[in-house]
């Protein structure tokens, strides 16, 4: 019998075909059995009627959740299932009888879950964030290949800091103190002097016991690196990477981001062009001294906090009517069941409701109080997207909040050329670039100041010795950009095993 994938079905309508897989759920009516299969390529409904498999029906009761099986039948076109197709079962094979699974439809706390990620994966939420993932890693790659980037490798033990010795994780490398490394730029500087155009793209570490939902200790980063390049042609490669990887992701990833309820027209406001505001016209919106198209930033969260409070009272009323109806004594059971659920998805609104009740007050304290030379917190960016509904890019920043290399501003050395894209919906920075620095003095100056060892950067010093020319590059956050395509609440979830300061395993 052919054997073949879900995501192939299409190709096999009327025909008999096998489907290898595990059982994400089960139901069964009075003769007839209902499995949903999953394969790793996608979901589809097998149904197996006792009438065509009556020697072995009894047996498709021991399909546990999560057992492996084997079924054959002829592929149906239906528009209602999960990806259009089901399987009209006309044998059977169960390959392996899960024990009890420990992961069931009803809810369960982040930490069981996490405890459990190695089976929280198999889920259908999951399954469909990960797909997300290699969707986008396979955009990027497929962007920059095509623009004639060369792909090379930054190492992941390396001798110094390059942003920083506070967030380092340090290990002995054979009697010499090393550490795990924060970014690959330094040595992206060094590969682009020979290559031209290049990115990296591998895992780096940060040390900061930070638990906000955006962090992780080990993520992924994209970081190309462009000899030749300013900070506008920066922000114009940006914006057009960003653009087409979005853009790629929603195409190839339709059944994908319709699992996760994900809004397509919010993503889609990449295809805007990205307002570029400098840092101090970011503090003057951000304080309500400057307005956006008509909109003050401090009204707009007055007002967001009056529409968020009378949203609570409407939603708890309609919760009280729908229990009403699941607690009565005449409404049906199918009615009572869609109300209950109906509730669920309800209480879940307002949980989020009141956790951003309780969070605009503070966005407007701090937005009000915001000190000019300071970095942008979280709910500061919010702010700023919100003004726009689109990403934006921040640029020119206060030289004392930026990292060494960066290059200063002409006719302003307090400021330096670099630039933070913030992602709408609340999702903050999730792309941190710059033009370099390629004054040599000034270089170690800065170096200097940081109180880093001269010896360990005359390498890096040599970049500006030999041939030095403009050059700028950025980083890209890997687990935060899906974390903002999925509408994801936390970025753990963007990660396959996430590490946090609070979790090392599975």
């Amino acid at each position: 019998m052919n054997w073949i994938y879900i995501n192939e079905m299409s190709k096999y309508v009327g025909q008999t075909v096998t489907l290898k897989g595990w059982v994400a759920n089960r139901r069964e009516s009075k003769g007839i059995a209902f499995v949903n299969l999953r394969d790793g390529s996608g979901f589809c409904q097998c149904v197996i009627a006792e009438d065509k498999v009556s020697e072995t029906f009894d047996l498709s009761k021991s399909m546990s959740l999560e057992s492996s099986v084997s079924i054959s039948g002829e592929v149906l076109k239906d528009e209602k299932q999960l990806g259009g197709y089901e399987l009209q079962a006309s044998s059977f094979e169960i390959i392996d009888v899960a024990e009890d699974y420990p992961i069931t439809p009803k809810e369960h706390g982040v930490d069981f879950l996490l405890e459990r990620r190695h089976l929280w994966l198999r889920s259908k939420r999951q399954w469909a964030i990960m797909k997300v993932r290699n969707a986008t890693i396979y955009a990027i790659h497929n962007f920059f290949q095509q623009k004639d980037f060369s792909l090379m490798d930054s190492p992941i033990f390396t001798g110094s800091a390059a942003e920083g010795t506070t967030d380092l994780f340090k290990t002995d490398y054979f009697g010499q103190e090393a550490y795990l490394a924060q970014t690959g730029q330094l040595y992206g500087e060094a590969m682009a002097m020979a290559q031209g155009k290049i990115y990296t793209f591998g895992p780096t570490f940060r040390a900061e016991k930070s638990k906000t939902r955006r962090h992780l200790t080990e993520f992924w980063m994209v970081e190309p690196e462009m000899a030749f390049y300013d900070l506008d042609m920066d922000m114009d490669l940006i914006e057009e990477m960003l653009r087409a990887v979005v853009n790629e992701v929603i195409d190839r990833c339709k059944t994908e981001l319709e699992i996760l309820g994900r809004d397509i027209e919010a993503l889609k406001s990449v295809n805007q062009k990205f307002p570029r505001i400098s840092y101090d016209e970011a503090v003057e919106m951000l304080t309500g001294k400057k307005e956006v198209n008509g909109v003050n930033a401090i009204q707009m969260l007055g007002n967001d906090l009056k529409t968020t409070q009378e949203e609570i009272i409407k939603v708890n009323a309609e919760i009280e009517e729908r229990e009403a109806i699941v607690n009565d004594n005449v409404s049906k059971k199918g009615i009572k069941n869609f109300n209950r659920n109906r509730v669920a998805q309800l209480k879940a609104q307002v949980k989020e409701l009141e956790e951003d009740a309780r969070n605009i007050p503070q966005w407007i304290k701090s937005a009000e109080n915001f000190e000019h030379g300071s970095d942008l917190g979280g709910s500061d960016e919010t702010v700023l997207t919100r003004l726009f509904g689109c990403p934006i890019m921040v640029y020119n920043w206060p030289r004392k909040i930026k990292a060494f290399y960066m290059k200063r501003v002409e006719g302003n050395f307090d400021y330096v050329k670099g630039v933070d894209v913030l992602a709408p919906e609340g999702y903050g920075e999730i792309v941190g670039g710059s033009e370099r620095e390629t004054d040599l003095e000034f270089l170690i100056e800065q170096i200097q100041e940081e109180n880093l060892n001269q010896e360990d950067y005359e390498w890096y010093l040599d970049l500006r010795r030999f041939g030095s020319v403009p050059h700028a590059g950025f980083g890209l956050g890997l687990e935060r950009l899906i974390t903002w395509i999925c509408k994801l609440k936390h970025i753990r979830e963007a990660s396959p095993f996430p590490r946090t300061s609070q979790r090392l395993k599975p």
